[in-house]
């Protein structure tokens, strides 16, 4: 029976499965093909393969106290300080076989003692379901199998999840894991996905994991990656990082925030008369240069100065103004984007 517990990179380039782990169980051990090195954030999926390859990429080879098969469970003691202990479960979906490693602590995540509500976000007078928009580059995306939504997958501009109106995307989450969420800070390809969510009337950052375990990372200085995550924010404000405590817990967040974003924008008329130049598909218009922008606030709040309200008109009322004038609009729903041009064309004066 092997004495160490060993990692090596898979060398099935095409496969989703990137590892392989040998067990110490058994005269030769038992071979997984595994989605990730260790359950850190999540129970890792993995499956069997034939054997161990015969020039093997290690990335890991730790000694083992224990390991030891009891009923459908293989429970796995390391010969180290920290992540030391795991299990394996065997189980079967759909009549095949399916197998599962965690931890204590990705256990202990799945259960957070909380009941997520499943009433439809708005409230009861929302009367149709969201539809969110998945990326097409998305690996093991969330199925939002509790709420009331439907999906639909393509490439976004921005994120990994969205919403649109008009078809184009206005709003938008970008996901990220523990080790995600470090590994973008490091080497910088976070300041990137923020500089494209920050284009976005509605964006945000939901990471699957409390705040807390930034100050646990065994890859990093945890002051660095604080630091890093305080830098971000501050130099985007618009963009929030929110730590949601794991995966079932940042999906709800995901679905209320883009639920919440795309009421909010349905219902401003101002808002709906800027996504109007927005380019379609999701894709994103460059922001314009600072001093474009001051000229452009400024030309908007004596416009609004001059007017005999000073209050953003609401829905209702430019529908009822369109119905004055002819126009032909829903009885309920978003405005389309030429009655909302016309209504403020008419009420620029």
């Amino acid at each position: 029976m092997p004495d160490d517990f060993l990692i090596a990179r898979n060398p099935e380039a095409d496969s989703a499965l990137p590892f392989l782990v040998r067990i110490p169980l058994g005269a030769s051990g038992i071979v997984l093909k595994a989605k990730g090195t260790w359950p850190r954030t999540t129970k890792i999926y993995c499956h069997r393969t034939s054997g161990w390859p015969d020039e093997p990429d290690i990335i890991e080879r730790i000694p083992t106290r224990s390991c030891t098969r009891r009923g459908a469970a293989i429970e796995l003691v390391l010969d180290r300080r920290r992540e030391s202990r795991s299990q394996f479960v065997l189980t079967y979906a759909r009549g095949r076989e399916a197998i599962f490693w965690q931890s204590a602590r990705t256990t202990k995540q799945a259960r957070p003692r909380v009941r997520v509500p499943t009433a439809r976000a708005g409230g009861p007078h929302q009367s149709e379901p969201l539809e969110i928009l998945i990326d097409s580059h998305e690996r093991y995306a969330w199925k939002f199998a509790t709420q009331q939504v439907t999906t639909r997958s393509q490439p976004l501009a921005a994120g990994d999840y969205g919403v649109e109106l008009d078809g184009r995307l206005v709003a938008a989450v970008e996901r990220k894991s523990l080790a995600d969420l470090t590994a973008s800070l490091l080497n910088g390809s976070l300041r990137f996905a923020l500089t494209e969510l920050d284009q976005l009337p509605r964006a945000a950052v939901v990471v699957e994991e409390r705040y807390s375990r930034v100050f646990g990372s065994a890859y990093s200085q945890p002051a660095v990656l604080a630091d890093a995550i305080g830098e971000c924010q501050a130099r985007y404000p618009r963009v929030p990082i929110i730590f949601a405590e794991n995966r079932k817990l940042a999906q709800e967040w995901t679905y209320r925030f883009l639920a919440a974003a795309s009421r909010e924008l349905a219902d401003d008329a101002i808002a709906l008369l800027r996504i109007a130049e927005l380019p379609v598909a999701g894709a994103i218009a460059p922001r314009p240069p600072s001093s474009q922008t001051t000229r452009s606030s400024q030309t908007t709040r004596s416009s609004q100065t001059t007017r005999s309200s000073q209050t953003t008109p609401s829905t209702k009322h430019i529908r009822a103004w369109a119905l004055t004038q002819g126009l032909t609009v829903a009885d309920r729903g978003r405005l389309r984007p030429e009655v909302l041009a016309a209504y403020a064309a008419a009420h620029e004066s």
